[in-house]
């Protein structure tokens, strides 16, 4: 660890910090339907959707609507992406000739594209045409970050409105989020990743001529478009194989710092538009709190075990000072990869520029934490947001029985309708994750293909579920996964952890709503306090975290121990 990596990190937190109030405030006006900066542009392409669309901005919806117009549309963006996947072979923009994606294959990339996880069993730039990297998995990217903006919508307007039957219009807030949002932003980025040094070309490959004098065929394709909206949207799908660790897509300590700030900037900036919607912009600051508090320290943690280095490499002789470097890109470094590890898995981006399964026991062991607590540090775009709501709703119900009192968040009372919707929201991840990683486990031909036996070998298949019910994307390296029944598997993971996540957060929107809001009174207990920000880190660690405590004693943390004593398996 040095003063330069820390400072490294600091900056990158207050570059984000300056971000948040005045991007907040822009997407608080855009979800309002108010006046703002893009409208002039932008608002009769909005009027014309809606035209096209047969939609009336103006009438809204009730939760089960809502829920049903969001299941409705990823259902159609599924159909649609497993079909351009399936016909590739057919279809324009192909120049490398790719054949069609094989049906588990091509089931496991839809659906992990339409739920906004981005897992990929397959290397993008020999599997993929350039027609299904921009018209399949581009697209996705955008309307399935705008589905978790406007689920995180309908659950704010659950705060900010009082004894109401609507939570708001799908079909509008999806379309408010990708055009005014996430079109403009990432036309920016894109431009920026160009002039970084990102292709942006429909050609197929470049070819070069080694200093060996051997002939070597570069691919190449429209690479910066889609990486400005894998990193805003908080997508994390690669173009290449590699993900950001790729040259073509993170070529510099610039376009890496980019990156991180991307990922977390929309995100971040969510949380503040909540507190400006609810009228209590302190509410906002608290939940900002949460997120950098989990975030300052999963980055510390990450940062220290892997600039300790591998002490069983270090008994051999080699030098400890540039720490453990293995799977680790020299123009990054120890501080910005530890820090991109932390935020892609705080986050539920799933991009990454090093290889977690090559980081140190302890290092491996936080970006599989942070998304087993939720992804809501601060998440991914929208389900972060509706994330932590859901553990702020717990965490005033706790409060609540501390004090003897009925607990009330936000001026309206939290009944038991509200916490056994919140409780089907928290348990999808351990049940699914810990369910399917324990078949896996003791199953012959799940097993075979893992990279490492032992503990390391567990944690793979633990962080492949974690990183699909999480809706992350990560993976630890080391599983092929490009098989059927990890196609298969992990493909319901991400639907459980995507839809049977948001459906109990959907309709404690509607319970909520329909509740008229009560003012506050001396028995309320503050939830913008230095107090709760304090609970709610409780709640998230231990509903959040514990239950995974004995899987995680079984993998990363006796690979800790056994790596400090020198011991291999």
């Amino acid at each position: 660890m040095s003063t330069l990596g820390w400072l490294q990190i600091s900056l990158l937190f207050l570059a984000v910090l300056a971000v948040v109030k005045p991007l907040g405030l822009y997407m608080a006006r855009v979800f309002s339907g108010e006046r703002n900066v893009l409208a002039p542009v932008l608002g009769p392409v909005e009027r014309g959707l809606y035209r096209a669309a047969g939609i009336d901005p103006a009438k809204e919806q009730g939760w089960l609507g809502y829920t049903l117009g969001m299941l409705a549309f990823s259902a159609v963006g599924f159909t649609l992406l497993y079909a351009i996947l399936r016909l590739q072979a057919v279809l324009p923009l192909n120049p490398q000739g790719f054949a069609n994606v094989p049906p588990d294959l091509a089931f496991n990339t839809a659906v992990s594209f339409v739920t906004n996880t981005n897992w990929q069993n397959y290397a993008g730039e020999t599997t993929l045409s350039h027609f299904s990297q921009m018209m399949g998995l581009t697209v996705q990217n955008f309307v399935s970050a705008a589905t978790g903006i406007a689920i995180a919508l309908a659950v704010t307007r659950a705060f900010a409105r009082s004894g109401v039957s609507t939570v708001g219009n799908f079909w509008v807030d999806l379309t408010r989020a990708t055009l005014y949002v996430l079109l403009p932003i990432a036309v920016v980025v894109a431009l920026a990743f160009v002039a970084m040094g990102l292709p942006q070309t429909f050609h197929a490959s470049a070819t070069a001529t080694t200093l060996e004098g051997a002939r070597q065929t570069i691919a190449l394709g429209p690479v910066a478009s889609q990486e400005a909206i894998k990193q805003l949207g908080t997508n994390g799908g690669g173009f290449f194989n590699a993900n950001a660790a790729h040259p073509f897509e993170n070529p510099t300590a610039l376009s890496n710092y980019l990156n991180i700030f991307a990922m977390l900037s929309i995100s971040a900036a969510l949380l503040y538009t909540f507190g400006q919607l609810v009228g209590n912009r302190r509410q906002g600051w608290a939940f900002i709190a949460v997120t950098a508090f989990f975030l300052i320290a999963g980055v510390g943690i990450v940062y220290w075990g892997e600039a300790q280095g591998n002490p069983i490499l270090s008994a051999l002789g080699l030098d400890a000072a540039p720490g453990n470097m293995e799977g680790k890109e020299i123009r990054f470094g120890q501080a910005m990869t530890a820090l991109y590890a932390t935020v892609t898995t705080g986050l539920s981006d799933g991009g990454v520029n090093g290889m977690h399964g090559s980081f140190t026991g302890l290092g491996g062991l936080v970006p599989m934490f942070l998304i087993q607590l939720g992804e809501v540090l601060p998440g991914g775009v929208g389900s972060g947001l509706y994330g932590m709501i859901v553990f702020a709703v717990l965490a005033v119900f706790v409060a609540g029985l501390m004090v003897g009192r009925t607990p009330e968040l936000l001026g309206k009372k939290i009944g038991s309708r509200e916490m056994k919707y919140a409780m089907f929201a928290v348990l999808i991840l351990p049940l699914t994750i810990l369910g399917f990683t324990a078949v896996s486990a003791v199953m012959p031909s799940a097993v075979a293909s893992i990279g490492t036996a032992g503990p390391h070998g567990l944690s793979e298949i633990l962080y492949a579920y974690t990183s699909a019910a999480g809706n992350n994307g990560s993976a630890f390296g080391g599983l092929t996964g490009n098989t059927p029944w990890y196609n298969t598997t992990l493909g319901l993971a991400m639907l459980l952890g995507r839809f049977g996540y948001a459906v109990p957060v959907l309709a404690i929107a509607g319970s909520l709503a329909a509740k008229t809001r009560v003012a506050a009174s001396k028995g309320t207990f503050p939830t913008d306090t230095p107090l709760f920000v304090g609970l709610l880190i409780g709640i998230i660690l231990i509903l959040g975290g514990l239950q995974f405590f004995p899987a995680l004693a079984l993998g990363p943390i006796i690979e800790h121990f056994a790596m400090l004593s020198g011991q291999t398996f």
